[in-house]
């Protein structure tokens, strides 16, 4: 009976850690089966030997990693991470007011942050075909602009760089909007009104206390934005056309019309291993940035 009573209270003892244990089990299993393996296939496919008619052929090679580092390919890649990190940028800036309004709006708060997230009620795909139809020549900006008499001619905005950039700017923006404002609105209001009442301007409120705190929530939302920026290819392709190509469209080419896998998979694990060593660098400098010193 002694020994039946010990093994009870271990099994008791034993079960809140068997229970915690278990829950992990319906996401791992969902993050091994649609992201673990199929990354490991994608490795495996980029060491692979191209099919005569598409696909895989059983091989090994790094031809298409040395393929990649062609001047054409690089050039793509560049083109992606600068338009990535301006229109990081830009939400950044545009985002950031907006967090502190909404942070400080009272009882409109609750309003603000339902119009910041009523564009996810809608389809991405049907968000950026309205910016086609607000940008090509006949649209509404166009219209707009020519019953006022500002312009005699329609604007040409569609397919260039500006309308790739406006289509990942409002595609993304609320992506740097919420956890700045999830920053924000923890803030300790005390701090700013002893701030004040030690001196402290504005502007020198918001450099030295605001700012600093709301970092977290700047870092979070620039990764956000920056990560799925990079990979985008629907925005490219639908605003900018065959001019704009980012690395994402190069992927998508390579697994379509191409059938060209083992150099899309390629594609992907570079641009895998550039957004990790980009989010490396940026995590240093920030951590080093002199407003987290301070």
């Amino acid at each position: 009976m002694a020994g039946v009573r010990e093994r009870s209270l271990a099994w008791l003892h034993r079960r809140p850690q068997a229970q915690a244990w278990s829950l992990l089990g319906p996401g791992t299993f969902w993050l091994v089966m649609f992201f673990a393996i199929p990354i490991i296939i994608m490795l495996v496919y980029s060491f692979m030997v191209r099919g005569i008619y598409g696909g895989v052929e059983p091989g090994f090679t790094i031809e298409h990693y040395k393929r990649f580092f062609d001047p054409l390919y690089l050039r793509i890649l560049f083109r992606t991470f600068w338009i990535s990190i301006v229109c990081t940028a830009i939400c950044l800036l545009a985002g950031y007011p907006v967090a502190y309004v909404i942070a400080r709006a009272g009882r409109w708060k609750n309003l603000l942050l339902f119009l910041v997230v009523l564009p996810f009620w809608t389809s991405f795909l049907v968000r950026t075909y309205a910016m086609i139809f607000m940008l090509r020549d006949s649209g509404l900006i166009n219209a707009w602009l020519m019953k006022l008499g500002l312009i005699q001619t329609p604007i040409t905005m569609l397919y260039t760089p500006g309308a790739v950039m406006a289509g990942l700017v409002y595609g993304f923006l609320p992506f740097m909007i919420l956890p700045i404002y999830a920053s924000l609105e923890k803030l300790d209001l005390s701090l700013l009104e002893a701030a004040e009442v030690l001196g402290a301007k504005p502007a020198a409120r918001f450099w030295k206390v605001t700012l600093p705190l709301s970092m977290p929530g700047v870092v979070a939302g620039c990764l956000l934005v920056l990560i799925p920026c990079l990979g985008s290819f629907l925005t490219p392709d639908l605003l900018g056309g065959a001019k704009e190509v980012m690395i994402g469209n190069l992927v998508q080419n390579q697994f379509s019309s191409a059938r060209n896998w083992p150099f899309g998979s390629a594609a992907s694990f570079i641009l895998m291993a550039a957004v990790l060593v980009a989010v490396m660098i940026y995590l240093r400098i920030k951590d080093r940035s002199p407003l987290e010193e301070k």
